[in-house]
């Protein structure tokens, strides 16, 4: 569960009723697919032959600059998200991260999940005694790819939304 059962009006689209620029919006969405491009290689060496997660990126990047409606970005994080579900571990969580990113062009608020399941396919990915060093690392490297117009609200949208999103956000 990555969505608030209470909404911040920062984290929903002028035209819903928030306060959420379009511009802002898209890179919410660029920022998510960074976040499951970083982890991509994780699914990709133990489904290379699966293109979904891929192109649920690369839908993401399309919708914002007009080139694929946002039902059709949804539905690509929905296929991402199948080709993570008979999978486990780190390949898994980057796949399931790669559908989240998809799925911003729907509710913005999926930006924290695409960057929450790369946490947790980072984590994945090395021994136990490496994993906190692994995610911290991770949430470190997402946090320098915030664009400064957003670095705010995405910092104090993790600190809100830490404890159901497996409280992989840390400082």
């Amino acid at each position: 569960m990555i969505l608030p059962e209470v909404r911040d009006p920062r984290l929903i689209t002028l035209r819903r009723g928030g306060s959420l620029s379009d511009a802002d919006h898209h890179r919410l969405a660029l920022w998510a697919a960074l976040c499951a491009e970083h982890v991509l290689g994780l699914f990709e060496a133990e489904a290379p032959d699966d293109p979904r997660p891929r192109q649920a990126i690369e839908g993401a990047r399309a919708w914002v600059v007009g080139e694929l409606a946002m039902r059709a970005a949804r539905a690509l994080g929905g296929h991402a998200m199948a080709a993570a579900r008979p999978l486990r571990g780190s390949a898994r969580f980057a796949a399931y991260a790669a559908g989240q990113t998809a799925c911003v062009a729907h509710v913005p608020e999926h930006d924290l999940g695409a960057a929450a399941y790369a946490i947790k396919a980072a984590r994945a990915a090395v021994l136990p005694a490496e994993a906190e060093a692994a995610a911290r690392a991770e949430c470190a490297w997402q946090r320098d790819q915030l664009p400064p117009e957003i670095r705010d609200l995405v910092l104090a949208d993790q600190r809100r939304r830490n404890p159901i999103c497996w409280s992989v956000f840390v400082d």
